[in-house]
């Protein structure tokens, strides 16, 4: 099963660098649109510190949250530029707010 976990990380964050597919892919509820939205957000070099946008915070607002939270510590994610911190803030940034489960 943790095999199948890292093979849909690694499947969503090619997914999110801008690859092209020929189907889409969701992960954790949240459409290649939702994280395509959120992703400058999330990189190591975000230059937009700013509030997420209005894609950005509904794609999460629909999102499984605790879902995502399973990918935390995942270091295929740094691979790809994705600082887990602030992916982690993230939700907290959005208006309203929304509450991030991890623990």
């Amino acid at each position: 099963m943790e095999t199948g976990k890292k093979l849909v990380v690694l499947l969503a964050v090619v997914m999110m660098m801008g690859i092209e597919s020929s189907r889409a892919l969701s992960l954790c509820k949240m459409s290649d649109a939702g994280l395509e939205a959120c992703k400058p957000y999330v990189t190591q070099d975000a230059p937009n510190t700013a509030a997420p946008s209005a894609q950005c915070c509904k794609a999460l607002a629909g999102a499984d949250l605790q879902c995502l939270c399973g990918y935390k510590g995942s270091p295929m994610l740094k691979a790809f530029g994705i600082d887990p911190d602030l992916a982690l803030a993230l939700p907290a940034k959005c208006n309203p707010p929304i509450a991030v489960p991890c623990s």
